[in-house]
């Protein structure tokens, strides 16, 4: 298994039994916000594609942009590892994947996250020196449309052993995307790493959510397995632009107070 000396403090809290907790970050200011809360690890995702970009998909980000808001992810944190995923296209062989991942560690990340299992990746980044995170389950980048995976005992089957391959290729960690609870907690029982659900019910050993999701930043369809008891900073932000604005408006802002003699 391939760790940095921050990906060892994350791991070492895996083996105390601390429950994990990881954020995405897309940016500096985010990055500080999200390391002063007390999470375990950053994950500069390519869901920035719909978070930051407005797109509908995380198609159409580029490793290029993915490298971008690791630079500024990793002026923002002091000493949480940042995880960077990988975008589509950039993983299609051994070599440019490789390539891909030393790119985004330059940028800042202490290690790549993957879709799937494609034959090789896991290896060759691993040869190269360069942690791996894996990711099963729903994978955004090619299921076309949002889905439970792994209801049938194929896809249940599938996920295990894809699961187990790349824990014994020596993935330090796996994320599981939108499984049954049952599911994630056979595959966290089976394997010797942290496992990181989203959408993947109790019984992983970690948690992660996208930030402009968890804060309430982005209008729309809200998933099931977003928290619902939290304030959301969306509705406050709007509240204080129209009190800005109606400020503005009437005259009241500037006052001689906020004004320089």
């Amino acid at each position: 298994m391939v760790l940095t000396q921050r990906l060892e403090a994350f791991f070492s809290s895996w083996k105390t039994g601390k429950r994990l907790v990881v954020l995405t970050a897309y940016d500096a200011t985010q990055a500080a916000i999200v390391e002063a809360g007390g999470v375990d690890l950053i994950l500069v995702g390519d869901s920035l594609g719909m978070a930051v970009q407005g797109l509908d998909s995380t198609t159409a980000v580029t490793l290029e942009q993915m490298a971008y808001h690791t630079r500024m992810v990793a002026r923002g944190r002091k000493a949480l590892p940042i995880v960077a995923d990988l975008p589509l296209g950039s993983y299609d062989d051994p070599e440019s994947a490789v390539e891909s991942s030393r790119i985004l560690i330059s940028a800042g990340a202490d290690a790549v996250k993957f879709e799937g299992n494609p034959p090789g990746i896991a290896r060759a980044i691993l040869a190269s020196g360069i942690p791996v995170m894996g990711h099963l389950g729903l994978l955004p980048q090619t299921a076309g449309s949002f889905r439970v995976f792994g209801k049938t005992s194929p896809e249940a089957a599938a996920l295990q052993t894809d699961a187990r391959s790349l824990a014994d290729l020596g993935c330090f960690s796996i994320v599981l995307e939108c499984v049954p609870l049952s599911l994630a907690q056979r595959v966290t029982q089976e394997l010797e790493l942290p496992t990181i659900g989203i959408g993947a019910g109790p019984f992983t050993n970690g948690q992660v959510l996208v930030f402009h999701d968890l804060l309430g930043l982005l209008s729309g369809h809200k998933a099931k397995f977003l928290p619902r008891s939290y304030p959301s900073v969306g509705d406050l932000a709007r509240d204080v632009v129209l009190h800005f604005a109606n400020d503005v408006r009437s005259g009241v802002y500037p006052s001689d107070q906020e004004s320089y003699h």
